[in-house]
C-alpha cells in the first residue's frame, strides 16, 4: 500500500467492487473522467464491474494492464475514488495515469495532489518510469488545474477530439518528466520514517 499525507492507495479489493460500481454509473464523474468515452461507459452493471475484477485476479499483467488503486482516506479509512497507471513501456519507461475522486465532498480539499504527489513518487522511483503522460477533454478545467499543479506539461491537443453534452471540445495532452517532478517536502519527510 502506497501512503501520502492524506490517503493511501491500496489494491482494488472485492469490498471495493460496491464504490466502484456506485462511481461507474455517476453520470457527472464519468462525464468529468472520460469526456465523450462516457457515453460508453455510463449504466454499467455490477456484474460487469465483478466480472472485470476476477478476470484481472486471474489473467493480469502488469505492463499492460497497470494497476487500479482504491484510494482510502487516512483520518477516516474510506474510500474516496480511484486512481491507476496503465500501458507502461519497458523500452521508454513510460506509462499512462488516471484519477477519480468519487465522493464530491473531498474535492479541492488537497487529495488529488496527494493521490498524484503519491503514485507519481511511486511511478518514478519504485518503478522507474522516465516519462508520465495522460490526456483529458479540455471542458475538465478542475482536472487540468490539479495537473498543472503537479508538474505536468502541455505537450499537444487534438482539437475538436471530444464530444460531451452537445458540444466539441479538445483532447488535452499532457507530460511529465522524472527530472520535472517536484515532490512535496511533506511526504519526503514522512517517507523518511516509513
Amino acid at each position: 500500500m502506497l501512503k501520502g499525507n492524506l490517503i493511501e492507495l491500496r489494491p482494488v479489493s472485492r469490498k471495493d467492487l460496491d464504490k466502484l460500481f456506485q462511481w461507474a454509473n455517476d453520470e457527472l464523474l464519468t462525464t468529468l473522467g472520460s469526456g465523450s468515452e462516457s457515453a460508453l461507459q455510463n449504466n454499467n452493471p455490477k456484474e460487469a464491474i465483478e466480472s472485470k475484477y476476477e478476470q484481472n485476479l486471474l489473467s493480469h499483467n502488469l505492463w499492460s494492464d497497470g494497476i487500479v488503486f482504491i484510494v482510502y482516506t487516512l483520518a477516516t479509512e474510506e474510500p474516496i475514488g480511484k486512481c491507476d497507471y496503465r500501458s507502461l513501456n519497458p523500452i521508454t519507461r513510460t506509462a499512462e495515469i488516471g484519477i477519480k475522486i468519487g465522493e464530491r465532498e473531498y474535492w479541492g480539499k488537497g487529495y488529488g495532489q496527494d493521490i498524484i504527489q503519491t503514485l507519481l513518487h511511486h511511478l518514478f522511483y519504485t518503478l522507474n518510469i522516465h516519462r508520465v503522460q495522460l490526456d483529458t477533454w479540455s471542458g475538465n478545467t478542475q482536472a487540468i488545474r490539479l495537473y498543472e499543479k503537479a508538474g505536468f506539461q502541455h505537450e499537444g491537443q487534438l482539437r475538436k477530439n471530444e464530444y460531451v453534452n452537445g458540444a466539441y471540445y479538445d483532447t488535452v495532452l499532457m507530460g511529465l518528466l522524472r527530472e520535472e517532478f517536484s515532490e512535496d517536502p511533506k511526504l519526503i519527510k514522512m517517507r523518511a520514517f516509513t
